[in-house]
């Protein structure tokens, strides 16, 4: 891990800022907090941090709004960010994952369970995790070294777990991938999780990929395939 990464923790509870700075600061990265959505705005724009720890509960500005001000914003779009969300807040929590969040964990949760999460996408956002250097399909084009797809010649902007996705899909190409396997292998889940994450995101990724969007195939009560060139 490189010791430049910084994460920007932001929630406006004091105990749940402490508990996280603590342990992500004993995993060896560097932390910065903000406790209400105005101020992580602004300190995001100002130090671009490697990856950032969202609650949606926020005073001022809503953690909703913090993470689509960011995603729609070319310098900090490729920011991963990892949502914290009460477990009644299912509807809000699907509303993030729409609006470009990356991942997300219920309260109350483990602290080393965010310290994993973190290392994973921090991983990933690296192009670590799939061995072919160049993924071609047509006119699509993934680049795992530049962590950039192309389409036509021209960029697509993805966040770092829609890229993972579709790596992964054009990687397996014709090979039906379950929800279940996509959230062990993309998100890093294991055990009772909502496969609506992998929905939400395949969703999107479709909706950046255009008219292109058919490659990635639904299999109906199973999962997704990307189809073969």
């Amino acid at each position: 891990m490189r010791m430049s990464e910084s994460v920007l923790i932001v929630d406006d509870e004091q105990d749940v800022v402490d508990l996280l700075a603590y342990n992500l600061q004993k995993a060896g990265y560097k932390t910065a907090t903000a406790r209400d959505g105005a101020t992580a705005l602004q300190k995001v724009r100002d130090s671009l941090p490697a990856l950032i720890v969202l609650d949606l509960m926020l005073p001022q500005v809503e953690g909703t709004e913090v993470c689509k001000q960011l995603k729609a914003d070319p310098k900090t779009a490729a920011i991963p960010i990892i949502m914290l969300t009460a477990k009644a807040e299912e509807v809000d929590r699907i509303v993030g994952l729409e609006l470009g969040a990356d991942d997300y964990v219920t309260k109350p949760f483990s602290p080393r369970e965010v310290v994993l999460r973190v290392k994973k996408l921090l991983g990933r956002t690296r192009g670590k995790a799939t061995p072919s250097e160049l993924l071609k399909c047509g006119e699509l084009v993934v680049d795992i070294a530049k962590h950039e797809v192309t389409l036509k010649g021209k960029v697509v902007e993805l966040t770092a777990t829609e890229f993972k996705l579709l790596a992964m899909l054009m990687e397996r190409r014709g090979r039906v991938q379950t929800r279940d396997r996509l959230l062990t292998d993309v998100w890093g889940y294991e055990g009772d999780v909502d496969t609506r994450t992998v929905d939400t995101h395949i969703r999107r990724l479709r909706e950046k990929l255009g008219k292109a969007a058919d490659v990635i195939e639904t299999v109906r009560g199973v999962g997704y395939r990307f189809m073969e060139a």
